[in-house]
């Protein structure tokens, strides 16, 4: 029994200790609040910009690192640009002037960027203009002829077509600067003049349309392209006409007699450098039509504006001189005789200038 009361006096005494700590975790959190409400700072307008202070200088440690994150990342940005800009670079760099591509895309590329091919004189020579000459070639035998340019006889056939391409645009650049100094230049006017001429004899197909399918087809050009094309033959046409001034003194001699009474046929044999029509006194030897493809087209327009008998004056077909006389009118058909007087070679005049200033050529010789 005695044992039994001890042990009752100890369970309450456990029980009233447990009862004890249960109170005190319950007051615990109310007591910590009620000490942090104590520690609070008070704010008053006194005070409030020393706060404010407090309060960005705590978040400040938070932006920077932000901020050195955003500086990393242009950096970052900028390097892999770069990085692209310069490997580009290299890779059209070796494409034009190690393996010389004559592809689409790098065309498409010079077409933007100036890479040059040669310098001609004080000029540089866009990389340009010389795969513009070179892919007609590679564009009309290729899809007309049937050439594989990977065969053997192919390879040797593009490289022909490669220094044949490259010699015109080094010929072109040429011209160009003699051109400027003789003060000789073909505006637009004139081109459209001349395919209009050539388009009323129905050379370049029945309608635009026509006339349009047909660059593409056999060149891969546009209308464009043709017209870049045969202003620059037009332009070497023009300076030869101007610079070879004893063709013209030869002409105007001989229509001068002319005007006098004197004999077509005999001054034809006489003076014409037509080898072919010269022994005949200049008779073309067969009817010719408006769309004659073996006369000039100037010469035929000429042509059919005269009666039988009757002489022109000096026509300039660019690359000759011819004075002709019209024999008879047949059913829309005429026979005629000229006298033709050559032009002297446009590399006459190029040959000082060339060997003056030598072209400086920046591809290796056209690989086979």
């Amino acid at each position: 029994m005695a044992r039994l009361g001890v042990l009752t006096a100890k369970a309450k005494v456990v029980a009233k200790a447990a009862n004890a700590k249960r109170l005190r975790r319950k007051l615990a959190p109310e007591q910590s609040m009620q000490q942090a409400i104590q520690t609070l700072p008070r704010i008053t307008n006194e005070t409030v910009a020393e706060h404010r202070e407090e309060v960005l200088s705590s978040a400040r440690k938070y932006i920077y690192p932000l901020k050195h994150s955003a500086r990393r990342v242009v950096l970052t940005s900028s390097s892999l640009f770069i990085a692209g800009v310069v490997g580009f670079f290299v890779y059209s760099l070796l494409a034009l002037y190690r393996f010389q591509s004559t592809s689409t895309f790098m065309y498409d590329i010079v077409r933007v960027i100036p890479f040059p091919v040669a310098k001609a004189g004080p000029h540089f020579i866009s990389y340009e203009s010389y795969l513009f000459e070179l892919r007609h070639y590679i564009h009309y035998y290729r899809t007309q002829e049937g050439v594989d340019f990977n065969s053997d006889s192919g390879k040797r056939q593009l490289a022909a077509f490669r220094t044949q391409a490259l010699q015109e645009v080094i010929n072109d650049a040429y011209v160009k600067q003699l051109a400027s100094e003789h003060h000789v230049s073909v505006s637009d006017a004139a081109v459209n003049n001349a395919i209009a001429q050539v388009r009323s004899q129905n050379r370049l197909g029945s309608n635009s349309q026509v006339f349009a399918d047909v660059l593409s087809e056999f060149w891969g050009w546009t209308v464009s392209d043709f017209k870049r094309e045969l202003k620059q033959q037009l332009l070497a046409q023009q300076l030869v006409s101007t610079l070879d001034t004893a063709a013209h003194s030869r002409a105007q001699n001989v229509l001068t007699q002319l005007q006098a009474g004197a004999d077509f046929a005999t001054l034809a044999r006489a003076n014409s450098d037509d080898p072919t029509t010269a022994p005949n006194g200049g008779d073309y030897g067969a009817l010719i039509d408006k769309s004659d493809r073996d006369v000039p087209p100037q010469v035929v327009q000429e042509l059919f504006k005269l009666q039988p008998g009757q002489t022109s004056g000096v026509i300039n077909t660019g690359t000759t001189l011819e004075i002709v006389k019209v024999t008879s009118i047949d059913d829309g058909k005429v026979t005629a005789s000229h006298i033709q007087f050559n032009f002297t070679s446009i590399g006459t005049y190029l040959a000082p200038l060339q060997k003056a200033q030598k072209a400086h050529i920046f591809i290796s010789h056209p690989q086979s």
